[in-house]
């Protein structure tokens, strides 16, 4: 999502450094939202990804069994089918190698 526009028009390559100058000159507090650093090793971040895949596809097999009659044969209950068939223990059964001693 983009940032919002601060005036009318986009800001100059010049007038970019001296709007955030002169908000500083005025004491505007600054806002910088960073997302988490992921410190978690490639192979439990895979573990813990491919563990993740059998919740939600457990949930849509209940959904599937409790999805009246009259939506069996509806969009809904095909992409549902789809989701529930498709087997995981090849990709659950993947150990990816250990890399350089960092893991």
């Amino acid at each position: 999502m983009p940032r919002p526009s601060i005036g009318d028009t986009a800001m100059t390559d010049a007038g970019r450094p001296a709007h955030y100058r002169a908000a500083r000159a005025a004491g505007t507090a600054v806002v910088r939202l960073r997302r988490p650093v992921d410190r978690r090793s490639l192979l439990t971040r895979w573990c813990d990804t491919s563990a993740e895949l059998s919740e939600p596809q457990a949930d849509y097999a209940a959904w599937l069994e409790n999805l009246p009659e009259n939506l069996h044969a509806g969009a809904t209950a095909q992409a549902l089918r789809v989701i529930v068939q498709r087997d995981l223990s090849d990709l659950l059964a993947i150990e990816p190698p250990h890399g350089f001693g960092r893991d």
